[in-house]
């Protein structure tokens, strides 16, 4: 990880209490609608600390393949970030 790395704990610490949240709505019995809403939010915040650690990722460990120019370590970075898009779309 690279400079990011404190926002995106942060970003993960805040999740984990939204998640611990919504367990006690459940818990609680609270209305279905209102923890759909906070589930919802989750999912928001889980897509956006997804794009963070994916912004990172290429400002670091694919533009050092890319300085490097091995072009060995460049097609695997490329070949991860292809992976990772398939495992999105399904």
């Amino acid at each position: 990880m690279g400079k990011g790395k404190e926002a995106i704990l942060n970003r993960l610490g805040r999740i984990e209490g939204q998640v611990r949240g919504v367990r006690q709505m459940v818990a609680d019995d609270r209305y279905c609608i209102d923890i759909l809403h906070q589930v919802q939010a989750v999912k928001v915040a889980l897509a956006r600390a997804e794009s963070e650690i994916l912004k990172d990722h290429a400002a670091c460990c694919v533009s050092e393949a890319i300085a490097s120019g091995d072009v060995a370590e460049q097609r695997a970075k490329f070949n991860e970030l292809i992976d990772l898009f398939d495992k999105v779309k399904r």
